[in-house]
């Protein structure tokens, strides 16, 4: 037995060093392939979790979209509504505006008219109280609206001025006049 088998001996305790520590290699191996598989699984449960946050983030970010929609929506509503409004109380306004023109119009026709009765009492009174000789002259104008079909926003009015002249109580002259005037409404 020599040489050949102390080598041999060598030579099997070498390959039984080697495969030890081949064996540990590989122990250490699966462990760390072990311990990579729980860090994947963990990793992936950790990505399933961030998934589901993340559906249920889109989720309540859709719900609020369409809540703020609707929102919007019912505001958009509201601010047509009072546009609306606003455009008849305008309207509203301008016919209240031509009525208080008419009004006054009228009420200036029938100062005018006030006056000419005052004018004429006036006179009356003077004379009587005046010798009978004197002579008395005085106008009545009187303001009558037309309707003029042609349009809607003027009104045609005719005014007329009656002059009468009286002597002794007598009528002297006696003259009319009609003048045609437009208003605007």
């Amino acid at each position: 037995m020599g040489p050949m088998l102390r080598s041999l001996t060598i030579l099997f305790a070498d390959l039984s060093d080697a495969a030890n520590r081949n064996h540990e290699a590989l122990r250490q191996a699966k462990q760390e392939m072990n311990e990579s598989r729980r860090q994947i699984q963990t990793l992936t449960c950790e990505v399933d979790g961030l998934k589901g946050t993340n559906e249920a983030l889109l989720r309540q970010m859709r719900d609020l979209e369409d809540q703020y929609g609707a929102e919007v929506g019912s505001y958009q509503e509201t601010v047509a509504r009072l546009e609306q409004e606003i455009h008849h109380m305008k309207e509203e306004m301008a016919r209240h505006l031509r009525e208080y023109q008419d009004l006054l119009n009228v009420k200036m026709a029938l100062d005018i008219e006030i006056a000419t009765y005052r004018k004429l009492l006036e006179g009356e009174e003077s004379r009587i109280a005046v010798p009978v000789q004197s002579m008395a002259s005085f106008s009545i104008k009187t303001a009558v609206s037309e309707p003029d079909p042609s349009a809607e926003s003027h009104t045609r009015k005719t005014v007329l001025i009656k002059t009468i002249e009286t002597q002794d109580g007598e009528v002297v002259t006696e003259s009319r006049k009609e003048q045609r005037a437009e208003i605007e409404k």
